[in-house]
């Protein structure tokens, strides 16, 4: 069986994890401080902020920034639910945009057109690890004075070049990007999460919300030599990650470059062997970024069914996903708010198909794959 993604977990990370679970620390502690500040280093980020996923990390970006009811905050639909109920767990309201077909990313020119008197940020995702446009982004919410946030879940290693850099998703370009260490991501720690920012008042905000509102943290209290009564501040969460998925956080972190690169090969190898048949269409780079490969994601052609092509590839052992979700479809959502259709976004849906990638593919893996969709178009 060829499964759709495959997490590159070995004997560090078990070790990793045996050594945080002996220390007799294994909640938010000194392994989680560190994993922040390396994950910060990488990044190009002051601050990081860990947490216990990326739906707790995008409810907290909001939180922080005071976005509650009557808000609206506009978001593609084409993304993983998480995303759109972030919001509505603020009691704000979701305004759903369309997407550039060639990325699969949130329209810029679209997006403009949804801003209203309401509007207190924008949630660009870096779908399947492509970067945004973050450039025309920026220049959207600083003439508006809204807030970006980056729903960077799938783009740990993604570069994006701006300024005639190349700077890492992650490093602060708007006010805050949130971060996924599931196991379908390029790295791992089960679940978890990461928030980064250029703010310390922000910084500050996630701290204190993502353990109960409390004043002092365990680690202060418990290695004190004088007794500490802990106030709760403010009404907060309990979104803390633990030293155990932070000490494989962290080795996992210096496997990042390689995993990336290897990504990176099997897209090329990908696109070399599928981009001249017609009808199908492969995923786009634009110059100006530099994908991790967290997915790849074909379209069909018009003709072809997409359940009939993911089952025939799943009867020869090859596990495939459809085409991202749109959560207007779904049923917490038909009544949501969105400024236009959506029909690029449902077509990424219907027409689209995520092909297995992982670091620990083969040639022959990959050659199996490509050989198995072309006998089904």
């Amino acid at each position: 069986m060829i499964p759709i993604a495959l997490p590159l977990l070995a004997d560090e990370e078990a070790g990793a994890a045996r050594a945080a679970v002996l220390s007799g620390w294994v909640s938010q502690g000194p392994q989680v401080a560190a994993f922040e500040q390396e994950f910060a280093t990488l990044v190009g980020a002051p601050f990081a902020c860990a947490v216990s996923n990326c739906t707790t990390a995008l409810q907290l970006a909001l939180a922080a920034l005071d976005i509650g009811p009557g808000d609206e905050v506009i978001t593609p639909s084409h993304s993983f639910i998480a995303t759109a109920n972030s919001v509505r767990f603020q009691g704000a309201t979701p305004v759903f945009v369309d997407i550039d077909p060639s990325t699969y990313n949130i329209d810029p020119a679209r997006l403009v057109e949804a801003i209203t008197p309401r509007t207190r940020a924008i949630i660009a995702v870096h779908q399947m690890g492509m970067p945004c446009d973050l450039a025309a982004l920026t220049a959207i919410t600083d003439r508006y004075g809204i807030v970006l946030i980056e729903d960077a879940a799938c783009a740990a290693g993604s570069k994006i070049l701006m300024n005639a850099r190349w700077e890492s998703i992650g490093k602060p370009h708007g006010r805050i990007a949130c971060f996924s260490f599931h196991p379908r991501k390029v790295i791992t720690t089960g679940e978890g999460g990461m928030l980064t920012t250029a703010d310390p008042e922000l910084d500050r905000r996630f701290r204190l919300l993502r353990q109960h509102g409390m004043s002092v943290p365990d680690t202060v209290r418990h290695g004190s030599a004088q007794v500490i009564f802990e106030d709760y501040l403010i009404v907060g969460y309990n979104y803390r990650m633990t030293d155990i998925q932070a000490a494989i956080g962290r080795k996992q972190l210096e496997r990042l470059p390689d995993l990336v690169a290897r990504r990176r090969a099997i897209a090329a190898r990908y696109t070399e062997l599928l981009s001249n048949f017609e009808g199908l269409r492969v995923p786009e780079e634009p110059e100006w970024a530099r994908s991790n490969w967290q997915s790849y994601c074909v379209r069909l052609p018009d003709y072809l069914d997409q359940r009939t092509v993911m089952q025939g590839l799943l009867d020869e052992g090859i596990a495939t996903r459809r085409g991202i979700m749109c959560s207007h479809r779904e049923p917490a959502y038909a009544n949501g708010k969105r400024h236009h259709d959506l029909r690029q976004s449902e077509i990424a849906q219907d027409r689209s198909i995520l092909l297995p990638i992982y670091a620990q593919m083969s040639q022959d893996d990959v050659n199996r794959v490509v050989d198995a969709l072309l006998q089904h178009i």
